[in-house]
């Protein structure tokens, strides 16, 4: 390649990364500005003075990726335990369940925050299973009429597959220490040792739900029992049942949250932020990377290029 053809290849992709950085600048820019001025439209968020914080609850409970994870709002929920500002917290719950452990450990935070400031859940969906542990511990719990919630109780499965395996002509071996190790494997049928085991598991972790419920909603454990069984409500039913204080709406729920607060005057909310707010630094970092890329791929490109008629043809997936 001569020094020309080189010259004229830095000059483009000088530019295109110059534009690629300018748009790059611009749009971060407008994307928080715009993103700033929603917030201070819709909610009035505030991260300073006597206020109400919102937590979400979405999805699965133990869940790192696509739900909810227990670290994390732990985490969330200690530090607003520490901020003397927040009075109340509105727990915002769309979940169907999930790991026994977060929810228990989320339960415990809130039932030790409860003296402190006023905890409120706003049901949305559905909010079963664990989702309704932890709604339990809250001061007030407010449901739509539709909403899917109770379903207190406990479940395990157990898939036997060893009929498939001697279809495809697959044999499997176990060698254990310790005649429980290979309880519920999908390998072999359930045996009475395995049922005694697993429902003797369930129904310890199914009264500690019971007992949890019970305390949290000012209920003996037979009351709660007679309620439970796996049984799913709709919040209106629910809310005949003592499992839920009130019906209403999301916005409801905010408004509710600061009256049990005690606070007066306009409502200031304190809404989660988001989980990981993208730098320019990062957003510029991407461009380079995919900039360099584009420079490395066009020398290479030119390097493999040949002479046709007087034209130097810029395209490496047409050597042969």
């Amino acid at each position: 390649m001569d020094k020309r053809a080189a010259a004229v290849l830095a000059v483009i992709f000088g530019g295109l990364f110059a534009a690629l950085f300018g748009f790059m600048a611009l749009g971060y820019e407008a994307v928080h500005s715009s993103g700033s001025a929603l917030d201070g439209e819709t909610s009035g968020s505030a991260t300073s003075g006597q206020r109400i914080a919102v937590v979400e609850l979405f999805g699965q409970i133990g869940d790192k990726q696509n739900g909810i994870d227990g670290e994390k709002v732990l985490k969330q929920l200690r530090k607003l335990d520490k901020d003397d500002d927040v009075k109340g917290i509105l727990l915002h719950i769309d979940s169907p369940g999930g790991a026994v452990a977060p929810s228990q450990e989320i339960y415990a935070m809130l039932r030790k925050m409860r003296g402190k400031k006023k905890i409120v859940v706003s049901m949305g969906d559905l909010a079963a299973s664990g989702g309704y542990y932890i709604a339990s511990a809250a001061d007030w719990i407010i449901a739509n009429p539709g909403t899917l919630t109770g379903s207190i109780g406990v479940i395990f499965q157990h898939f036997n597959v060893r009929g498939l395996l001697e279809t495809v002509r697959v044999e499997e071996t176990t060698f254990k220490s310790g005649k429980y190790k290979d309880t519920l494997s999908p390998f072999r049928p359930i045996g009475d040792q395995d049922r005694e085991e697993i429902q003797g598991l369930s129904d310890d972790v199914y009264g500690q739900f019971v007992h949890d419920v019970g305390e949290g909603r000012g209920m003996k454990d037979d009351e709660v029992r007679a309620i439970a069984e796996g049984r799913v409500y709709t919040g209106r039913r629910a809310k005949e049942l003592k499992l839920v204080d009130e019906l209403g709406s999301y916005d409801y729920a905010l408004a509710k949250t600061w009256q049990l607060a005690g606070l007066t005057g306009e409502p200031k909310i304190q809404l989660p932020h988001a989980e990981h707010d993208l730098t320019l630094r990062e957003l510029m970092r991407g461009a380079f990377d995919g900039a360099a890329a584009g420079v490395v791929q066009g020398v290479a490109g030119a390097k493999s290029a040949v002479a046709h008629d007087g034209l130097l043809l810029l395209a490496p997936e047409l050597a042969k």
